[in-house]
């Protein structure tokens, strides 16, 4: 599990990835349900993640796993970005956004969410 999330560096700056890539939906529930491991042990407000869904599969379980993930590390996020959606069902991002109660940016490539998460600009 350890491979699949793990603290990266960029600038100087921790950036927690969340690598759900290629995974079947019964390894994205238990990444999902592993990640607040890493998380909530951090300082409230300080963590910024990376979560990359490229080639990942999703069902009904791994879709609530990671809203309930979503909602429980809240406090501890201080910003959040998502990679690797062309396979992530729009209405499964949707009711992530709206149950986690979070702004989760989607970006095209692996560099743009890295420049974005250890620059000032606020938001999670």
């Amino acid at each position: 599990m350890h491979e699949r999330i793990r603290f990266i560096d960029h600038q100087g700056k921790k950036i927690l990835l969340v690598d759900f890539s290629n995974c079947p939906a019964h390894e994205v529930e238990k990444i999902a349900r592993a990640a607040p491991d890493f998380i909530t042990v951090q300082p409230r407000g300080s963590v910024l993640v990376l979560t990359d869904l490229t080639g990942a599969a999703f069902d009904p379980d791994a879709l609530r796993a990671m809203k309930e993930t979503a909602v429980f590390d809240k406090p501890f996020v201080k910003k959040s970005a998502l990679i690797g959606t062309e396979n992530f069902p729009m209405e499964f991002y949707e009711q992530l956004k709206s149950f986690s109660r979070r702004e989760l940016l989607i970006f095209k490539t692996r560099e743009e969410p890295l420049a974005w998460l250890v620059g000032d600009s606020a938001g999670a």
